[in-house]
């Protein structure tokens, strides 16, 4: 079950502000605690697929590592037993339409629409925690046609994957399937159509784990951002 996550999985739980660099960048403030946001499972999109761009929508990449949970109900875990529920990990880009997040944020709304476009989280195959020794010594890289825009590593996270399980699980359960998105390094930036995205994720030694090679066009029709 917890391989087929893309088909068969619930929820995108998504953090916010993990790695210290990328909050200032955008220049928010670095939280004490861990904080998160929810994807629906309508915007993944698989390895060579294409992310469509609404109209006058400003489109930013977020590299991220995924958490595969692989329990059927993961909920009050303390962060000492939190590994046992993790079956894999995937390589997503988190997609964010900027200008419309920053509206919505000025005015006290949620990002919902910001993050939930279809296509706006494109994601690996899975990838079994077997393959994985240390989940906290990963290497995150993201080009944009060709040329670097994020390299940095897990080890930079405000709050590892053992803190943030406890912590979503303290507010909602987690199930088998659920994509749990650890945060993105600093380095964020703009993509427009035509564009080709690449990344790819890998351990300790070098090696590389997963890959994806992502299209960018515009939308045709759909949600319009009003300037």
């Amino acid at each position: 079950m917890a391989s087929s996550f893309l088909t068969r999985g619930k929820k995108i739980v998504a953090i916010g502000r993990n790695y210290a660099a990328h909050a200032k960048e955008l220049n928010n403030a670095v939280p004490t605690e861990p904080f998160f946001f929810l994807k629906p499972t309508t915007s993944y999109l698989a390895n060579n697929g294409t992310v469509e761009i609404p109209k006058n929508i400003l489109a930013h990449f977020e590299v991220e590592l995924g958490v595969v949970i692989g329990s059927p109900r993961v909920r009050d875990v303390l962060a000492a037993d939190a590994m046992k529920h993790v079956a894999g990990y995937t390589l997503s880009i988190d997609m964010t339409a900027r200008n419309l997040q920053d509206k919505v944020k000025s005015k006290g709304l949620p990002w919902s629409s910001a993050k939930g476009f279809d296509t706006f989280t494109p994601t690996s195959g899975f990838i079994d925690k077997s393959r994985v020794r240390d989940p906290s010594k990963l290497r995150l890289w993201l080009k944009v046609n060709d040329q670097v825009k994020q390299n940095g590593t897990t080890g930079d996270m405000i709050f590892g994957i053992p803190e943030l399980i406890e912590h979503v699980s303290s507010i909602m359960t987690l199930e088998e399937g659920d994509l749990l998105l650890t945060g993105t390094p600093q380095g964020v930036g703009e993509v427009k159509d035509g564009d080709v995205i690449k990344c790819g994720l890998e351990d300790q030694s070098g090696n590389l784990l997963e890959q994806l090679k992502i299209n960018v066009a515009n939308r045709v029709g759909g949600y319009e951002f009003k300037l």
